[in-house]
Order: C-alpha cells, then structure tokens, then sequence
C-alpha cells in the first residue's frame, strides 16, 4: 500500500456515525444504538451485523460496547446495531425468557426497519449476521433453536433474513454451569430463571432445531483465557449444533454449517471484545459466508 493512502479499515472507523437510542419497544429499556459508515452510493439492501451484549442477564448496557461496533463497522463494512434489553435487578427482578423476548421484539423490529433517518428512508437488511457474547448466547440460542417457550419463536422473514448467528463464550448449559462454578447459582442464576433444583428446561445446547432455520450458520467462539466460562460450555453446543446439522434437511448453502474457533482467542471473558482477535474473528467468518461459494472448513 503506498504511503500516505489510509487503509480501508481505518479510513472507515474514521468516518462511523451513531444513530443512538431508536425506540423498539414501549418500555424505556427498549432502545438500541445504530453504527454505520455513511456512503454516497444509492440505498440499496445490504447485511446487518446486531451485537447482543452479555453481562450475566443482570447488568451492562450497549454504550459499553461502542469501541467494538466501531471496529466491526470498519472491518466488515456493514452497519452494526446494538440493543439494550430487560435486565434482571433488584428492583425489577425480570426472568427468563423475558430478556431473549426482548431481543426477539427487537429483531423483528430491525428486519423492517427502514433505517435511522425518516427523511432518508432504506431498504431494510437484506441479511442479518447475529452476535452473541456471554449470557447473549444462551438468548439467541433460545430464539433460533426451538425452544419450549412459544413466546420466543422468530416470525418466517426473521428466520429467512437471519444469515449466521456467532456466539463467543457461551452459556448454554446452565445445570453444567452450575457444576463448574456452583457460587453463579446465588450470584446470577437463581435470580435470572428461578431457584431450582436443576434447570434442564433452559439448556439450549439440548433445543432441536427450529423449523426453517436449517440455513443459518453458526460460529462458536472460546478463549483459551476464559476463567468465567469453562470451554465445556462451549464444546456441548457445538456438538450438539453438529448433530443437528447432521439430520438436517439438505439446503442449498455451500460450506460447512457449523464451525468453532477455540484456540485463537487468549484474553479474558470481556477483556477479547476490547482486542484485535474477536472482530477479526468476525469479519473474517462474514466476508467468508458473503462469498458466492463459501469454502468447507
């Protein structure tokens, strides 16, 4: 590259807008952040990356990923939005499922939302790319698998626009969660979906798959360094994606369903969203899925 020429990457980061806080919903949680590069070429349909933060279903909030959807902009090309969704408090003690129907409102939301400027109205996504960090897995995993809440089940065109779903450090199996690191029950777990005995009913990495979300692709994503999450979790879900994906009905997407990356990532649980390997992690994986005929791992 000659000097002097900034590269795309940066050149891109540079020039990110925030269209923050759009309403999804009637409660006041309901809001989410839109990061975009603004281009001059006609509106035209174009994919859609959506971070689903985590934080134990009890705290953070998509301000604190503002950095990342900044970088995932200049890396991908593709806007990023980030919604906010009901949190498990003290004062407003919320469970499962109320956090994932919450994204769920929000995503059929996206999938016809014309964009952040009335005057200027946009074709809505032609694709979504779903990202999920920590709890956030275990939301979107009870979206996109069939899970046994009605409430939770995706409209056609969400399942139809719904492109690959990345999850990085997981929780999916909470009874093996709990065998790992038994203090969560009192920390998080009990207040997020009960106090129970076991919790058998919310193991995703248990769910079949969902009627017409046989074409997603999914990315599950460890770090050697993770000390809050054991990579068991992980290895459980992609397993039983890849059995899943075994009996599946054929579709016409080149390229292998399901992949996982555990030995890229060394940082810790939160600290890997601040580093260089996770959004190259996910540019990577998407610019690999746009292609006409993505390659088999």
């Amino acid at each position: 590259m000659a000097a002097g020429i900034p590269h795309p990457q940066r050149e891109r980061e540079s020039l990110v807008q925030v269209s923050a806080a759009h309403a999804y919903g009637p409660e006041a949680i309901h809001r989410f952040d839109y990061h975009y590069a603004p281009s001059p070429a006609p509106a035209s349909p174009s994919p859609v990356l959506v971070f689903v933060h985590g934080g134990a279903w009890r705290s953070e909030d998509k301000a604190d990923h503002a950095a990342l959807a900044r970088t995932l902009v200049g890396r991908t090309g593709c806007p990023v939005a980030v919604p906010n969704y009901r949190l498990t408090t003290q004062a407003a003690p919320h469970q499962h499922p109320s956090h994932a129907q919450d994204v769920l409102l929000f995503l059929h939301f996206l999938s016809t939302w014309p964009g952040p400027s009335p005057e200027s109205p946009q074709p809505p996504p032609s694709h979504i790319y779903l990202l999920g960090h920590s709890c956030a897995a275990h939301i979107l995993g009870s979206i996109f698998l069939a899970s046994p809440y009605p409430e939770l089940t995706p409209s056609p065109h969400l399942l139809s626009i719904s492109r690959a779903i990345l999850l990085s450090e997981g929780i999916y199996d909470i009874d093996a969660l709990l065998r790992s690191f038994p203090t969560y029950k009192q920390w998080f777990i009990a207040s997020a979906f009960g106090d129970h005995d076991a919790y058998p009913h919310v193991n995703v990495a248990s769910y079949p798959l969902r009627p017409g979300a046989e074409h997603i692709r999914w990315l599950i994503i460890h770090s050697k360094g993770d000390v809050l999450v054991d990579q068991l979790q992980s290895e459980s879900m992609h397993a039983h994606l890849s059995a899943l994906a075994e009996g599946a009905p054929s579709n016409d997407r080149p390229g292998t369903m399901v992949e996982k990356t555990f030995d890229e990532l060394e940082e810790n649980h939160n600290e890997l969203l601040r580093g260089a390997v996770y959004p190259r992690i996910i540019a990577d994986f998407v610019a690999r899925d746009a292609a006409p005929n993505p390659p088999s791992a």
